[in-house]
């Protein structure tokens, strides 16, 4: 009989990259309230972010049942009180689960006041780029925070040999997804009402980039 333990999976990158992340999340991140990660992934960051960030409350969620399972069996591993079980969700979803009204009531004392995103956009199709931006600009209020992580291309062109190695390999296997160009991103963001606020530099040729809800226009 598998343990919750057999469930977790491991991702390399996860280990290099996740005190770089958290350095920048502590400084945009708002001070209290919930963050909405999407494509939890593996639950590593969850995991390692949730109790380094309290008191804020981590919210994980992810498409994948088999990944969702390894976020629980983590969770399992190192409990934290301000992490939540993950949920189902598609960013290319018109309407996420977290607006649902059962969730609305559940998040009303710790509402959402950022959505992180880790290394998901070049491994998709762009849709769910655009859905990310709809999803966030629908549910984060004035002034809250998205933050994405991963390789883009400047001005069409990649920033580093290996990066270009990463974007072929990618279109390998399937060829909707790819390494995006960072203008491109921004103004998928900008039609949805969310400006771009910062870029940070990261290890292995990656960004941070933070993007801040204004209000709507009109």
């Amino acid at each position: 009989m598998k343990t919750p333990q057999d469930a977790r999976q491991y991702a390399p990158a996860t280990q290099r990259n996740r005190e770089p992340i958290l350095e920048v999340l502590l400084q945009v991140l708002p001070a209290s309230g919930t963050i909405l990660e999407i494509a939890s992934g593996t639950g590593e960051h969850a995991v390692f972010f949730a109790p380094r960030l309290s008191p804020r409350k981590w919210l994980p969620t992810d498409a994948n049942s088999q990944l969702r399972a390894s976020l629980i069996a983590w969770a399992e591993k190192f409990p934290c009180d301000n992490l939540y079980p993950p949920l189902e969700l598609d960013v290319r979803e018109p309407v996420w689960v977290v607006e649902k009204e059962a969730l609305t009531e559940w998040l009303h004392t710790s509402p959402i006041v950022a959505i992180v995103n880790i290394n998901m956009i070049h491994i998709s199709p762009w849709s769910a780029c655009l859905g990310l931006m709809a999803g966030a600009s629908r549910i984060l209020s004035p002034g809250g925070i998205l933050y994405l992580y991963g390789p883009f291309k400047q001005g069409g062109e990649h920033t580093a040999p290996s990066n270009a190695a990463f974007d072929e390999s990618l279109r390998a296997q399937n060829p909707e997804w790819g390494v995006r160009n960072f203008d491109d991103v921004v103004a998928a963001a900008s039609a949805q009402n969310l400006v771009l606020k910062h870029t940070y530099q990261m290890p292995a040729n990656n960004l941070s980039v933070v993007f801040q809800r204004s209000a709507n226009l009109g």
